[in-house]
C-alpha cells in the first residue's frame, strides 16, 4: 500500500507539472487574452480604411465624366456646323452673253411698265427675283444709256415667303460735297467699290453666281441665265455706288424659262 500511495504521488506530482504549451496542436488560453482596446482599435481602423477609400475612388471617377460633356457638345456643335453647310445647294456657273440689239431692246422696253428705271448716283438697284415651280431657269437682260453700270448675280438659298419679283433699293452715304469726280478710275476687272453689302452681307444663305464688275452696257446689251439649282430666291445687283455725280438710265428684263 505504501507502493501505492508513492506512486500516485509521484504521477501527480508529474502532472501537475506539465502544462498545455508542451503538447503540440494545443494552444494556451492565455493567447487569446489579448487586450480587448488593441483587437478593437486595429478593426477600427481596418474599417475606417475601407469607408474612406470608397469616396476618393468616385470622386476620381466623376471628373471623367464631366471632361466627356464638352466633347459631346463640341460634337453636336459640329454636326449642326454641316448640316448648316449642306444646307446650301451646288451653285452651277452662270451663262452670258452681249448682243448689239441695242436698239432693238431699248424700243421694246420702252414700251413695258418699270422696264427703265433710273439708278441714281451711289445707289445700288437689287431685283429679287423667286424660283418658281413652272421654270427651270432665270434669265435676264439689260443695256444703259451712255455709260457703265456694275452688275452681280447672287443666290439666296432661304426659304421662299412670296413668288413676286420685287425692287430694293440701298441708299449710298456719300454726300455732294465730295470732290469733283465724275468716275472712280476704271481698271479692268475691278470689282465695284462699296459692293461689300451685295455680296450677301456676310450671310451664309447667300452665295455668289457672278460678283460685281462694271459691264459696257453701254455699247452692247448684256444678257445671261442661270438654271435653279434648288428652291431660293436670286438677286440680281445693279451698282452704281462707284459714280459721284452720274445717275444711269437702265433698260432691264427678267423673265423665266422652261
Amino acid at each position: 500500500m505504501e507502493k501505492l500511495d508513492s506512486t500516485s504521488e509521484l504521477l501527480q506530482s508529474r502532472l501537475s507539472s506539465l502544462s498545455f504549451s508542451s503538447f503540440p496542436g494545443v494552444t494556451s488560453h492565455q493567447g487569446d487574452t489579448a487586450p480587448p482596446d488593441r483587437l478593437q482599435s486595429t478593426d477600427l481602423s481596418t474599417g475606417s480604411r475601407l469607408v474612406d477609400r470608397q469616396p476618393e475612388m468616385e470622386s476620381r471617377e466623376e471628373p471623367s465624366q464631366t471632361e466627356k460633356e464638352p466633347e459631346q457638345t463640341r460634337t453636336s456643335s459640329s454636326l449642326s456646323t454641316s448640316e448648316v453647310k449642306a444646307e446650301m445647294p451646288p451653285l452651277k456657273p452662270a451663262t452670258t452673253w452681249t448682243s448689239a440689239a441695242m436698239k432693238e431692246l431699248k424700243a421694246k422696253l420702252r414700251a413695258e411698265k418699270d422696264a427703265v428705271v433710273t439708278v441714281y448716283r451711289g445707289d445700288i438697284m437689287t431685283v429679287h427675283v423667286p424660283t418658281v415651280p413652272e421654270a427651270k431657269k432665270v434669265c435676264w437682260e439689260f443695256a444703259t444709256d451712255g455709260y457703265d453700270i456694275g452688275f452681280g448675280v447672287y443666290f439666296d438659298c432661304s426659304p421662299v415667303t412670296s413668288r413676286s419679283i420685287t425692287v430694293h433699293v440701298s441708299e449710298s452715304s456719300d454726300d455732294e460735297d465730295e470732290e469733283d469726280e465724275l468716275e472712280a478710275p476704271v481698271s479692268n476687272g475691278d470689282v465695284e467699290k462699296g459692293s461689300k453689302s451685295s455680296r450677301g452681307g456676310g450671310s451664309s444663305s447667300v452665295a455668289e453666281i457672278l460678283p460685281v464688275y462694271r459691264q459696257d452696257s453701254h455699247m452692247a446689251v448684256c444678257g445671261g441665265s442661270h438654271e435653279f439649282t434648288g428652291d431660293g430666291t436670286y438677286l440680281l445687283k445693279f451698282d452704281n455706288s462707284y459714280s459721284l455725280w452720274r445717275n444711269k438710265t437702265l433698260y432691264y428684263r427678267v423673265h423665266y424659262s422652261a
